[in-house]
């Protein structure tokens, strides 16, 4: 039985990620590892708020928290190394290497967005970014009230994948906020932008604009549960990889 420790076990997905694994075949919920306290049961787990044990008692850690918590868990691993899957978005660049870091000792997947429809459109928008070079990039994501980065990580990757696909530099054509007398729109623009409200689950839209015609490119996330999934076929797969960086295509075979 695969030993699966949930860090941000009271978190929305942390739940979900108990729920789903209460009648898995291969793999339970070993530890989960909460600041406070947990609402949910979890029959012959560890619970716990010390990141130490949660390691000790994980064949493979499954990671949605928030940035902080990410880089305290990560801090952990480069002593302690163990097989990661990490959903948490808005890190840093420091975030990052760090992440960099522990996969030259365990095998790490880390993914912005976990659900298969967002693997499929990451690369309908490299397709349509690289064929219709003419037509301006604009990219809008929805999101409920209370997440707190924002453009969320996933709407990111996309304009990442776009940017790719035309030879730029993201971080140098990415708006993220027009306000004012700013002028034109430049032909290498890339507009991302975040709407919050309510308990919308995550929408994501990549359009392609052009004079006659226009593409649109929507996801829809009804559920959580997607993520949870994804999370937990992505544990299943990594833990027995090498060291090393992965993303969720890697897992899905894309």
């Amino acid at each position: 039985m695969l030993n699966i420790g949930i860090y941000g076990g009271s978190g929305r997905v942390g739940s979900l990620l108990i729920k789903n694994l209460q009648n898995d075949e291969v793999a339970k919920v070993s530890c989960v590892h909460v600041i406070e306290g947990i609402e949910i049961e979890v029959p012959g787990a560890v619970v716990t708020n010390d990141i130490d044990t949660l390691i000790q008692n994980s064949d493979v850690i499954i990671d949605f928290t928030l940035p902080e918590g990410t880089q305290a868990l990560l801090e952990k691993l480069l002593i302690t190394p163990k097989p990661l899957v990490s959903g948490t978005t808005g890190l840093n660049d420091h975030q990052i290497n760090l992440l960099r870091e522990v996969a030259q000792k365990a095998p790490v997947l880390y993914a912005t967005n976990m659900s298969l429809g967002i693997a499929i459109l990451k690369r309908l928008v490299a397709l349509a970014s690289e064929k219709l070079r003419d037509f301006d990039i604009e990219i809008v994501e929805m999101h409920h009230r209370y997440k707190k980065d924002a453009p969320s990580g996933t709407a990111l990757t996309l304009a990442e994948f776009a940017a790719k696909a035309r030879g730029l530099d993201l971080d140098e054509v990415r708006v993220s906020g027009r306000d004012g007398n700013i002028g034109e729109r430049k032909k290498d623009e890339i507009g991302v932008f975040a709407l919050r409200g309510g308990d919308i689950v995550g929408r994501h839209t990549v359009g392609f604009y052009n004079d006659g015609e226009y593409l649109e490119l929507n996801h829809t996330a009804t559920s959580r549960d997607t993520f949870a999934k994804g999370a937990i076929k992505a544990a299943k797969w990594v833990v027995s990889q090498e060291p090393g960086l992965y993303t969720i295509d890697d897992c899905l075979g894309l």
